[in-house]
């Protein structure tokens, strides 16, 4: 399908960009003033998290060309949403009438063409809801381990002439979701707030019969902020594992998956408080406990094997 890159006095018609960032007001900075350059001149929406730093009203007078174009709209949040910042930025794109959201954190950026590159493959498979790109780590520009894994997943998709491999998660920062199936499933949810809040995502939009896949075409450069508390981010996906996997996954399943985990996290205070903040939302967890159809289950199924062996995927901080 030949490209409808717009022209470069024109807002790309189909993608837009959404960026959460909290109390990181220079790299945010950084983040959108390569935004704003890109040939694909996508619309960015930025989703303030409730900074005290100054970043909302820092990003409107940096850039005060692209807000008066309506290609930066900042939305300054009164509290921190987390993950969940995303969603507002996604339905922004979708009153808008945009098609297509790609995510990106205040320490990554796209790849000039990338984003084009996306909307194009998005409009020849309308059954892919995610695409996730390769990821290049700054300043070495070596690729993330993680590459490796989505390049050789071993998840079977739902036809053989995908445009890249199946998975069975994604990666927010270095991803293009279709709005509609994105809103379709209700997003990132507020209950995981952040870490690994991509796998209910996942996983309920292949339950609705949506496709994910990896396109080495899209690259996305991070170069990993200093300014977060790993500790916390850490505390946050251990706990959030435990709550997916008891949320979606049928119980011999979870129970598998519950005791890899326990394999792999370091046994210290940070892992300990995880489990107590799990243990306390079992009433809920439980209570809204949904089992994926088969269909869906077979993918994280694949990846069990992948998972225990996984080097990139480690619980550090």
């Amino acid at each position: 399908m030949p490209s409808t890159e717009p022209a470069d006095d024109s807002l790309d018609p189909r993608l837009g960009v959404v960026v959460i960032t909290w109390q990181r007001r220079d790299e945010a900075l950084a983040a959108v003033a390569r935004l704003v350059e890109l040939p694909e001149r996508p619309r960015v929406v930025v989703v303030d998290n409730g900074s005290t730093d100054g970043t909302a009203g820092a990003l409107r007078r940096a850039f005060p060309a692209a807000v008066a174009s309506g290609q930066l709209e900042v939305v300054a949040l009164a509290h921190n949403a987390g993950a969940v910042g995303r969603n507002t930025g996604v339905a922004r794109l979708a009153e808008l009438g945009l098609r297509y959201a790609a995510f990106c954190d205040d320490d990554t950026w796209w790849e000039p063409g990338s984003l084009a590159r996306a909307a194009d493959v998005l409009d020849a498979h309308p059954d892919v809801a995610v695409l996730t790109a390769r990821i290049v780590v700054e300043p070495s520009g070596r690729e993330d381990p993680i590459v490796a894994e989505l390049r050789d997943s071993p998840v079977v998709g739902s036809r053989p002439d995908l445009p890249g491999p199946a998975l069975g998660s994604f990666l927010a920062g270095a991803s293009v979701v279709r709005v509609d199936a994105f809103q379709q499933v209700g997003g990132f949810s507020p209950r995981l707030w952040l870490g690994g809040e991509e796998e209910m995502c996942a996983a309920d939009l292949a339950a609705a019969g949506w496709e994910l896949c990896y396109l080495p075409d899209l690259t996305v450069h991070h170069l990993a902020s200093t300014l977060r508390d790993s500790s916390l981010r850490r505390r946050h996906g251990i706990r959030n594992t435990v709550w997916f996997t008891l949320l979606r996954r049928p119980w011999p399943a979870a129970l598998r998956r519950l005791r890899v985990l326990a394999r792999q996290v370091p046994k210290d205070r940070t892992t300990a408080l995880a489990v107590a903040d799990a243990v306390r939302g079992l009433p809920w967890v439980l209570r809204e406990r949904r089992p994926l159809p088969p269909h869906a289950e077979a993918r994280f199924l694949a990846l069990e094997d992948a998972q225990t062996r996984s080097t990139a995927r480690s619980y550090v901080g």
